[in-house]
């Protein structure tokens, strides 16, 4: 049995995304860009782009299928990038803490900011940096460490927003994605 896709088109990059239920009678469509360099390499430039106005100094993201964009980003802006860790390392010293919560798992999940990664955020400003957008509950996560680290966030950035368009305003994107109810 064949399984049903959404065709996109992001950053002049054309992708079938497999849609995936999340819930009895809802589904997501499923940005994977991990090893999809073209893809990521579009974007990155598209998004570099729409940042060229904007005043920041660091990119921040998380763990771990947005980090080929920020890396991407990163070269393309010539700003540093932070990855914010799913699990604590014990090199990682006095590190802070957030809970979010996954669309796609359905469980809490922990955003952890490294104790050398402190020092990079602290008193900067900084775009939060995610593949795609759902729920808001890892931006929430994101902002959360931000603010114990007295870093000042000063625009979200997406490749995707995904549900209801109208939450997602703010977000610098490249597109937004429908949900989908049987």
């Amino acid at each position: 049995m064949a399984q049903d896709i959404y065709p996109i088109e992001i950053a002049g990059i054309k992708r079938d995304l497999p849609l995936f239920q999340i819930a009895p009678g809802l589904r997501i469509a499923i940005l994977n860009i991990l090893g999809d360099t073209e893809l990521v390499q579009a974007c990155s430039k598209a998004l570099a782009k729409k940042l060229e106005e904007i005043d920041y100094d660091i990119i921040v993201t998380a763990e771990a299928k947005s980090i080929p964009i920020a890396h991407a980003l990163s070269v393309d802006t010539h700003k540093p990038y932070v990855v914010l860790r799913k699990s604590y390392k014990p090199y990682m010293g006095n590190a802070l803490r957030a809970e979010t919560l996954s669309i796609t798992t359905g469980q809490p999940q922990t955003l952890i900011l490294d104790e050398k990664d402190k020092t990079l955020v602290t008193g900067k400003k900084v775009i939060i940096l995610d593949d795609v957008i759902s729920t808001g509950s890892t931006l929430q996560g994101m902002r959360m460490i931000l603010g114990k680290a007295d870093a000042t966030v000063v625009n979200e950035v997406a490749i995707l927003t995904e549900g209801e368009k109208s939450q997602w305003l703010h977000i610098i994107s490249l597109g937004h994605l429908p949900l989908f109810t049987d």
